[in-house]
């Protein structure tokens, strides 16, 4: 009898150019201007490859989030200026083979066709590596960059980003995979049989299609959502197939874990077909004690102008700056920015009794996501518990200060996870579907997994 593969843990690579402490770029070995360096993120890519992870991942904006005063406070800041991920991550796919390129875009901001298109082509350049972290975008920052002056309310950006799903994955399906003949003797360019004409009308788009791009290697790219509002969470529960998501403690994930298998579920999908990768700050030493000197470092480096912005963000952009920095953080007024994060980032004050000088230096590093510190064989520790105990199928590395960071990880926790059968010694195929055991699309196969609210039109012609 054939035995079912093991489960592995599956490893997503968090790229900010100079690492993802609010205070890394300052750091001696860091990159300041690794944002507009290609080679410094082609040497990161390569380096996550080498050490076999699923995926790497590109978190974007459409402008400068983190809230600012004047130039000066805005001086301060070391991550201001980056590529665009989309044309970044088509330049490091000819430097790459197997692992996957996953970025943001934005619903709200884009249109279906564009990011289809978009997508689809990366798919194509990559043989197959791509995939796309849906965000319906967070702060009034991006809106005022698009003719607003508020972001759109929360439900109401998630009600789009239904539709607008619907109609990407139509555009994907336009074709069937071998509708292209390239018959130059009969003059057959494709099969007319083999083209489906989306014709699409909803309330919020109006989009005829066909997509100008064969369909993808993938069929579709991977869906990555990162959104833990009740919103964000039915959205992954009918759409994704990677899941981001925070967690203190292994409580938190395991909660979160078994409540988005039941979402998953309820939509009609198998579970086992959406990986749920909590975010991880890892700072790796050969003793406990070069580990904690690795942070120590960092944490002496935070600006308190720089502080106080990362946590108006991750409040909503809640104006803290009036109260004082020894004070408790008070209750907080309702947002239309990122709920969930904001509700973890405010449960660890008033859990942990931190005043808003405590709580800004204690998410300056991980921003609401698991810290660990210490060896490799501890850090392998926490990621098998929270790995074997049901309160995640993987991980997303999230590198205090790049390169060391992800050099650390590869160079001492991958070996130690391979040595425990927990992680993979060779990719299992070269596409990101084959690597993270996702079943491959079969076209249309979208109408029958989507939300309740269903496709708004129907396909017109063939």
């Amino acid at each position: 009898m054939t035995r079912a593969p093991r489960r592995m843990i599956r490893l997503g690579a968090f790229l900010i150019a100079p690492g993802y402490h609010i205070a890394s770029w300052r750091h001696p070995h860091a990159h300041a201007d690794g944002g507009l360096d290609f080679g410094h993120y082609r040497d990161l890519v390569q380096t996550a490859e080498r050490g076999l992870f699923d995926m790497v991942f590109l978190s974007d904006g459409l402008g400068i989030r983190i809230p600012f005063k004047d130039r000066d406070e805005l001086s301060r800041q070391g991550r201001i200026v980056q590529f665009e991920p989309l044309t970044l991550l088509s330049a490091l796919a000819v430097h790459t083979t197997h692992i996957g390129l996953a970025a943001t875009a934005s619903t709200t901001y884009n249109e279906p066709f564009h990011l289809a298109r978009k997508f689809a082509s990366l798919d194509h350049l990559s043989g197959g590596r791509s995939g796309w972290n849906v965000v319906t975008s967070v702060t009034d920052a991006e809106a005022r960059n698009f003719n607003l002056d508020r972001q759109p309310e929360h439900a109401a950006r998630y009600h789009r980003a239904r539709e607008f799903m619907d109609v990407v994955t139509g555009l994907w399906d336009s074709w069937e995979d071998d509708a292209f003949l390239y018959d130059k003797e009969s003059g057959r360019f494709f099969d007319p049989e083999k083209l489906h004409i989306l014709g699409h009308r909803g309330e919020h788009f109006q989009v005829r299609g066909p997509l100008n791009v064969a369909r993808p290697p993938q069929g579709h790219p991977v869906i990555v959502q990162a959104g833990s509002s009740p919103d964000g969470q039915d959205f992954a529960a009918a759409w994704a197939e990677v899941v981001f998501t925070a967690a203190q403690n292994l409580d938190q994930a395991r909660s979160f874990y078994q409540a988005m298998k039941d979402q998953v579920a309820g939509h009609g999908r198998d579970p086992e077909q959406v990986k749920i990768m909590p975010g991880v700050f890892p700072v790796v030493g050969r003793t406990r004690a070069e580990a904690e000197d690795k942070y120590a470092v960092l944490q002496d480096l935070v600006d308190p102008v720089v502080g106080l912005g990362l946590l108006t963000l991750l409040l909503g952009d809640v104006d803290i700056s009036h109260l004082p920095v020894d004070g408790p953080l008070p209750e907080l007024p309702r947002t239309e920015g990122s709920t969930s994060r904001r509700q973890l980032v405010y449960e660890k004050a008033r859990r942990e009794g931190l005043t808003i000088r405590e709580l800004y230096r204690s998410v300056s590093g991980g921003r609401g996501h698991r810290i660990v510190i210490g060896t490799p064989e501890s850090v392998a520790d926490e990621l098998e518990e929270w790995f074997v105990n049901g309160g995640a199928d993987g991980f997303n590395i999230m590198p205090a200060v790049l390169p060391d960071g992800l050099d650390d990880f590869v160079g001492l926790v991958v070996p130690e996870l391979q040595r425990r059968g927990l992680f993979r010694t060779a990719y299992e195929g070269t596409t990101l579907r084959e690597n993270l055991g996702l079943e491959r699309p079969a076209r249309g196969a979208a109408a029958s997994s989507m939300s309740t609210e269903g496709r708004t039109a129907a396909p017109v012609g063939n």
